[in-house]
C-alpha cells in the first residue's frame, strides 16, 4: 500500500513540476529536472532524517521511471493544450495531500513519537514544492502571502491521520480521511482565501531624545 500511494504521489508531483515550468523558457531536460526534484525532494528529506537509506527512489528505480515518463507525457500535452493557472494549484493540493500521508504513515512505521511523524508528513508534503519554486526563481509557495492554508492543511491532515491510527489502528479509512482532510483544507483555503494571521510588527517608536536640529 505504501509503495502504491508513493508512486501515485510521485506522478502527481511530477505533473506540478512540469506545470510550474510554463513561461520560464525551460527545455525538456530542465522540465525533467524540475519534475524529479518536485517528486523526490520531500521524500528524500524524510528518509535522510529517518536514516532510511538508500532513500526510496534509489532503492527502487521504478519511481524515477514513473516521474520521468509522467513529466515527458505532460510536457508534450501542455505544449499543445494550454491549461488554466488554477490547474497547478489544484494539482499541487493533491500532491500535498498524498505526500503528507505517505510521510506521516512512514514516520509511524519507525520508532519516533507521533508528533515527529506529523512533522515528517508535513516535510514530505512541502519540501519538494519548496525546491521546485527555488529552482525557477519563485518565492516558495509555502512562504507566499496568498498561500491559503498550505503547510497548515498538511499539518491538519497529518494530525487527523495520527489520531485515527491511535484509536483505530490499521483501519483503511484512516488514510482516506487523512488525505481528504488535507485536500479539503487546502482547496477551501484557495476557494475562500483563508489564511493564518500575518506577522505585522509594530512601527518603530520614533526617538525623541535628540534635540530638534541636532546632528549629534
Amino acid at each position: 500500500m505504501q509503495s502504491v500511494l508513493e508512486h501515485f504521489a510521485v506522478s502527481v508531483s511530477a505533473i506540478t513540476g512540469v506545470l510550474a515550468a510554463r513561461g520560464k523558457q525551460v527545455d525538456l531536460f530542465g522540465v525533467l529536472v524540475l519534475a524529479l526534484v518536485t517528486a523526490f525532494g520531500g521524500g528524500t528529506v524524510r528518509d535522510v532524517l529517518l536514516g532510511n537509506l538508500p532513500v526510496f527512489w534509489m532503492a527502487d528505480q521504478g519511481y524515477i521511471l514513473n516521474a520521468a515518463a509522467t513529466a515527458g507525457i505532460v510536457f508534450f500535452l501542455v505544449r499543445y493544450h494550454e491549461l488554466p493557472a488554477s490547474v497547478l494549484m489544484v494539482a499541487d493540493a493533491f500532491a500535498l495531500a498524498l505526500f503528507t500521508m505517505v510521510g506521516t504513515r512512514k514516520g509511524l512505521a519507525f520508532p519516533v513519537a507521533p508528533s515527529i511523524a506529523v512533522l515528517l508528513g508535513v516535510t514530505t508534503g512541502v519540501a519538494g514544492g519548496i525546491l521546485r519554486d527555488l529552482l525557477i526563481g519563485e518565492i516558495p509557495l509555502v512562504f507566499r502571502r496568498e498561500i491559503y492554508l498550505y503547510a497548515t492543511a498538511a499539518f491538519g491532515g497529518a494530525v487527523v491521520f495520527v489520531l485515527l491510527q491511535h484509536y483505530f489502528p490499521g483501519a483503511p479509512r484512516n488514510l482516506i480521511l487523512g488525505i481528504l482532510v488535507t485536500l479539503l483544507l487546502r482547496l477551501a483555503g484557495i476557494r475562500w482565501r483563508i489564511r493564518l494571521p500575518m506577522f505585522r510588527p509594530k512601527l518603530p517608536v520614533p526617538d525623541n531624545s535628540k534635540p530638534h536640529g541636532s546632528d549629534a
